[in-house]
């Protein structure tokens, strides 16, 4: 076995992961053109159509973006009749977002896609969730060591010194 050099490209974990990454964007592009929706509007699509309803802060969580790049996706989709946001009665902060019947119709047309992406893959279902099972888990692990690194970034900010 050849020992990689630790600054090649090939040796990097996250260049693989962003790599693939983009290369099964580019697989879903025609599938979703299809449907009318990007990837990410895919994303939030599949949250409504196993929840019907959820906030946009919850949203921001489960898909790990900022409301800055969801609110403007959200408009987009709301005008597109896909699904409507609307305001908390209780609570003006929160913003509900409900799935309208155009977007859980588009749920039928969306069935295939992940068939066909597994497909296309070339690997077997078993390995697929594996791989997945194993990538959240260092997605978790990941998120666990930068909650830790901004909260001490945090804490040296505040003047804060350690005895």
């Amino acid at each position: 076995m050849n020992k990689q050099e630790p600054l090649q490209l090939d040796s990097q974990l996250c260049f693989s992961l962003y790599a693939c990454s983009r290369s099964i964007s580019r697989m879903y592009r025609p599938l979703l053109d299809g449907i009318g929706l990007t990837y990410p509007q895919y994303l939030v699509m599949m949250v409504l159509w196993e929840k019907k309803e959820s906030t946009v802060k919850e949203l921001c969580e489960v898909l790990d973006l900022d409301s800055g790049t969801l609110t403007p996706m959200l408009k987009r989709m709301e005008v597109a009749g896909l699904l409507q946001r609307q305001r908390s009665k209780e609570d003006e902060r929160i913003v509900k977002v409900q799935i309208t019947e155009a977007g859980a119709a588009l749920q039928v047309k969306a069935a295939c896609i992940p068939e066909a992406l597994l497909s296309a893959s070339g690997l077997k279902a078993e390995d697929a969730v594996q791989l997945n099972q194993q990538i959240r888990s260092l997605l978790q692990q990941v998120n666990r060591i930068n909650v830790s690194s901004e909260e001490e970034i945090n804490y040296a900010k505040s003047g804060a010194t350690s005895a």
